[in-house]
């Protein structure tokens, strides 16, 4: 199966082309932007595996959550060239994709949403490349944050910048593992093989959370600034 897969659902921008068991990669950090790089690194990933777009069997994308600017383009350029290409297309959650990173059977994942908050799920593992969601994807407050019963691994930068909060509820963490356009392609493989590929139109981003900004009272009651 010939995948490509997106991922800029944080400031780890990445894309990957799956071809076979192979993988080819592009990523960078970027703190800002990155909408200059998507696609040159995919016409370079198609270059460098022999494929062309139409070559493709579809194209996956991190969905979500994350950020909102993120989300728009992955979903915006997956149904572009989707469209031009006529591929299927399926989204995956940037929470999976953390727990696919993680390399463990049980995953709290946790990820940075800013503004005081983190969005957060648990997996459990239950194939090669499937997960179990019991915890469904939401957003909170850490104070709020409590996993499933028994023992998780914890991934995600939300315990970098909520440590002091989550190290109570976790006592080991591991802030270093993000989303990344291998582990949405790799978690895509048995969708698109169940024929779970949706039309370029149904790309739509996972938000979670349907504000971008709090009032000031909110960000008062939050310990925030005026």
């Amino acid at each position: 199966m010939n995948l490509l897969a997106i991922e800029t659902s944080t400031h780890h921008l990445s894309v990957a082309l799956l071809t076979g068991d192979a993988c080819l990669k592009r990523s960078e950090f970027l703190a800002n932007g990155g909408s200059d790089r998507l696609l040159p690194w995919i016409q370079a990933l198609l270059a460098e595996g022999g494929v062309t777009l139409k070559q493709l069997d579809g194209i996956a994308f991190g969905a979500g959550p994350g950020a909102f600017t993120g989300l728009r383009l992955a979903c915006g350029v997956t149904q572009g060239l989707a469209f031009g290409a006529d591929l299927p297309v399926v989204g995956i959650c940037t929470l999976e994709a953390m727990a696919f990173n993680a390399g463990a059977e049980r995953v709290f994942a946790c990820l940075d949403a800013r503004m005081n908050e983190v969005y957060v799920a648990a997996y459990v593992k239950e194939g090669a490349a499937e997960f179990n969601c019991v915890q469904a994807p939401a957003v909170m407050p850490p104070e709020q944050v409590e996993a499933p019963a028994g023992v998780w691994t914890a991934v995600g930068d939300g315990f970098a910048s909520y440590a002091t909060t989550l190290q109570a509820r976790f006592l080991e963490s591991n802030a270093g593992v993000m989303p990344t356009a291998e582990a949405v392609a790799r978690l895509a493989v048995p969708r698109f093989a169940r024929g779970e590929g949706q039309a370029a139109i149904a790309a739509a981003p996972l938000y979670v959370r349907d504000k971008v900004a709090l009032t000031t009272a909110e960000r008062l009651a939050r310990g925030g600034l005026r």
